[in-house]
C-alpha cells in the first residue's frame, strides 16, 4: 500500500528527515512517534505530495508521490496539524465546499454520514468559529473522510485536546480502520500510539531509530 525508501528532506542546512524507510500494508494503523522537531510532519508532507523529497522515493498504491501526485491525492484524506477550516462558515458549508472540490457524488448524503460519524450532525448549521478545539478537530476528520479515501493521514490529530476528547478521537480512528482504511498518524503521546497503532516507528532528529509493534516495544524496555 505505502512504501517509503530513504526519504530525505533538508531545509537549508537543517536535515529534517534523513533516509527514512518503511512499508505499510493495507488496513494497518501506523504511527510515527517522536518529540516536536523529530521530522514527523515533514515526513507526512512528503507522503501527501505537499513537499518534494530531496532524495529517496515513496509510492502509494503503486503511484509515485512526485511523478503521479494527482493519482495519490485521489486516494488519500489528510487531517493537517494546523486548523485550516473556514471559521465563518457552518460545519455543513465547510464540508459542502470540500465535497464540490473533490467531486463527491450525492454530497448531502455523504456529508450527513461524515458528520454523524464524528457526532456533529446536530451542529451542522453552527458556524465553526463557535466550535471548541475538540469539535474543530472532529470536523477536520469528517472533512478528510468525505471523499471516502482508502488512506487517511492524521498529523497530530489529538494535539491540545483533553483526555476525554482524545479518547473519543481514538474510537473514531478504530471505526475507520474497521472500514478497511489504512491510517498513518503522527503523535508525541506514547499512550496514543499504544492504544490505536498496529505498529509504531520512532523518529528522532529526522531518523527512524526503531520500528515495531507497541507490545514488542513494551516487552523490550520492561
Amino acid at each position: 500500500m505505502i512504501e517509503a525508501v530513504e526519504l530525505t528532506k533538508n531545509y537549508g542546512e537543517v536535515r529534517a528527515v534523513e533516509r527514512v524507510s518503511f512499508t505499510i500494508p493495507q488496513g494497518e494503523v501506523f504511527g510515527l512517534l517522536g518529540p516536536n522537531g523529530a521530522g514527523k510532519t515533514t515526513t507526512i508532507k512528503m507522503l501527501t505530495t505537499l513537499s518534494r523529497p530531496d532524495s529517496g522515493r515513496c509510492t502509494i498504491d503503486g503511484f509515485d508521490v512526485v511523478k503521479s501526485a494527482l493519482e495519490v491525492k485521489r486516494r488519500i484524506g489528510v487531517v493537517p496539524q494546523e486548523n485550516n477550516l473556514d471559521r465563518e462558515l457552518t460545519a455543513f458549508e465547510n464540508l459542502l465546499i470540500y465535497g464540490m472540490l473533490h467531486n463527491v457524488k450525492d454530497r448531502n448524503k455523504e456529508i450527513k454520514a461524515a458528520l454523524m460519524m464524528v457526532d456533529l450532525w446536530d451542529r451542522k448549521d453552527s458556524e465553526v468559529t463557535h466550535f471548541s478545539g475538540g469539535m474543530q478537530r472532529r470536523l477536520l476528520l469528517a472533512r478528510a473522510l468525505l471523499p471516502q479515501p482508502s488512506i487517511l493521514f492524521l498529523d497530530e490529530l489529538s494535539i491540545g485536546l483533553d483526555p476525554q476528547i482524545r479518547r473519543q478521537m481514538w474510537d473514531m480512528i478504530r471505526k475507520t480502520k474497521i472500514q478497511g482504511r489504512t491510517v498513518i498518524l503522527t503523535t508525541h503521546y506514547i499512550e496514543e500510539a499504544e492504544n490505536i497503532c498496529d505498529r509504531v516507528g520512532i523518529l528522532s532528529r529526522g531518523r527512524l531509530i526503531a520500528l515495531d509493534t507497541p507490545a514488542n516495544f513494551k516487552a523490550s524496555v520492561g
